[in-house]
């Protein structure tokens, strides 16, 4: 399941990563929809960029966390952190609201949730909570910390959903 979910979603930050042609579709507090492509092959995802970064000695770059759906059904409410530099694959990556701790795993610049039950369970628990944080480590070691808002988040999913209808 790795290996086609892995694909699936490279498949999805090729779109985002050219995000000059995709098509603003709402904002939402602190998130923001997009959609890109066209029929079966059109993405709409919901976005946020980070709050906060840990720790502030470290270059960072645009940190985001997408949450993306595939009109052809072939992937519904996907969660993923998106960095600008590689992740630790050895060292597992979580995002934690409130006391819920979804574990994940790293691909390149990338950390992805591994089942389709703990997507569900992060999803769940954005929609409840008021904030976010991902805790990951460097392909350099270091130790990494984004806090992203969760406010607009339940408008968010449902106007991506609804775009990719």
């Amino acid at each position: 399941m790795r290996i086609s979910k892995t694909l699936l979603i490279l498949s999805a930050a090729c779109m985002f990563a050219t995000n000059a042609s995709a098509k603003l579709e709402g904002q939402f507090t602190d998130w923001t929809v997009h959609s890109k492509g066209s029929g079966g092959e059109k993405i709409c995802y919901a976005l946020a960029k980070a709050k906060s970064k840990t720790p502030s000695s470290v270059k960072h770059g645009d940190i985001y966390f997408m949450v993306a759906n595939w009109k052809s059904g072939a992937a519904k409410e996907q969660p993923s952190l998106l960095t600008s530099f590689s992740l630790k694959a050895q060292v597992p990556p979580s995002a934690r609201i409130g006391s819920s701790r979804i574990p994940m795993y790293a691909d390149g610049s990338e950390a992805f949730v591994e089942s389709r039950t703990d997507e569900k369970k992060l999803v769940r628990s954005m929609r409840k909570g008021s904030t976010m944080r991902v805790d990951a480590v460097s392909a350099r070691g270091t130790q990494i910390s984004y806090e992203f808002s969760l406010k607009g988040i339940t408008a968010a999913l449902g106007k991506a959903r609804s775009v990719c209808k």
